[in-house]
């Protein structure tokens, strides 16, 4: 059986009832670089990209979304650095063990100016939201999936309750169209 990912693969726990956040740990024994997300995620969802981080194994990364207001370095700062400065999506790694701690958007031009990407699964945290859905699913293939396993990839997540698309989800996917039209002036602002 594909492994999708650790915190995907046997099913998932729902979100905690008034759940704040939590604290995200890098995969250093010491001097970890930890991470404080003071609100509860959204849009969790296994991502198959070839950008976002994924645990040793995994076929999908397991990413959310949350107010970047609520995303402080707590320890470890002098060990982040950026994967590519060229990507919309800033990529902070710990140099030493090379996990993604969060992508920051510094193009305010960008639909998703203000969210940052989180790793729920860096947290011992419980009361994350759980993952909603799987996107860029047919991306797993640039990453060395075989095209003939997507049949049973797709029907893994479906199992799962995650629907697969090879973009965002439909609402996620919206709200990038909507942007886009309010700067060009189809909609009004």
């Amino acid at each position: 059986m594909i492994s999708l990912h650790p915190a995907i693969d046997n099913g998932f726990p729902a979100a905690k009832p008034g759940f704040a956040g939590g604290t995200l740990k890098c995969h250093c024994a010491t001097n970890p670089v930890t991470v404080e997300v003071g609100a509860q995620t959204a849009h969790n969802h296994a991502c198959g990209c070839t950008k976002c981080w994924k645990p040793a194994g995994a076929t999908f990364s397991q990413i959310a979304v949350v107010d970047r207001n609520k995303v402080k370095v707590t320890s470890g700062a002098e060990k982040l650095y950026v994967v590519d400065p060229s990507a919309a999506i800033q990529r902070h790694a710990c140099k030493d063990c090379g996990v993604h701690m969060f992508g920051r958007i510094e193009n305010q031009e960008h639909p998703f100016y203000g969210l940052d990407f989180v790793h729920t699964e860096l947290s011992d945290d419980d009361g994350w939201s759980p993952p909603e859905f799987a996107a860029f699913v047919s991306s797993v293939i640039e990453s060395g999936v075989k095209p003939e396993q997507m049949p049973e990839i797709r029907a893994r997540l479906k199992g799962l309750g995650l629907e697969p698309y090879d973009a965002l989800s439909p609402p996620l996917m919206d709200a990038i169209a909507t942007h886009v039209a309010k700067k060009s002036g189809a909609l009004a602002a």
